[in-house]
């Protein structure tokens, strides 16, 4: 018998259409690396310096296993954007939380996957080879919170969420050719950033 995690992903996605609750366990093992790197870049300085990420991770996932039944099969890429909805909902109400309390208070950190993190955020900028995983986290997320909002926005929606230049530029009412260059600039910023040993 095939282990779940060895089972295509178009499998496990119609399983956890069909309500299979380990099927969707499964997909959500799949992505955790993803849904770490972009929390963390999502979580910004405010919510990073009062949270671990771990604990919205679980919340997250927590979140996905109550609501299954809202899964509507839309291949990888649909179950990908519910994952990552929800975990923009779980940032944007910890950010209100933190501005309504006007209040700090650390949580102790957790272990965390650290070469896995740093593997996700791949896809955003390249990783130093002298930088250890934690060290290299640290410095793109100072680098990432250092970018205004629209570049960080069309940073995530592209490299962590996979959305297509047409895609983004539908939801951002521009044409395919402003969200390329918008995203160029972004990314140039970044790596200057990153230069300047953010």
């Amino acid at each position: 018998m095939r282990h779940a995690m060895d089972l295509p992903s178009e499998h496990l996605l119609a399983a956890a259409a069909g309500g299979d609750r380990d099927a969707l366990a499964t997909l959500l093992q799949r992505h955790l690396p993803g849904v770490r790197a972009y929390l963390r870049l999502r979580m910004g300085p405010m919510i990073r310096a009062n949270e671990d990420s771990e604990d919205l991770v679980q919340s997250v996932c927590r979140e996905i296993l109550v609501r299954a039944e809202d899964f509507a099969h839309g291949g990888e890429q649909g179950f990908r954007r519910w994952l990552f909805r929800t975990a923009q909902r779980k940032v944007a109400d910890r950010a209100d939380y933190y501005r309504a309390q006007k209040r700090a208070h650390r949580t102790s950190p957790l272990d965390v996957d650290d070469d896995a993190v740093a593997a996700c955020y791949g896809s955003v900028c390249t990783p130093s080879r002298a930088a250890s995983a934690r060290e290299h986290l640290s410095r793109v997320e100072a680098a990432f919170d250092r970018l205004p909002e629209a570049q960080r926005e069309v940073i995530l929606a592209v490299r962590m969420l996979g959305l297509s230049h047409a895609e983004l530029a539908q939801r951002l009412g521009k044409t395919e050719g402003a969200v390329r260059v918008m995203l160029f600039r972004a990314m140039a910023q970044l790596t200057e950033l990153l230069g300047d040993g953010a």
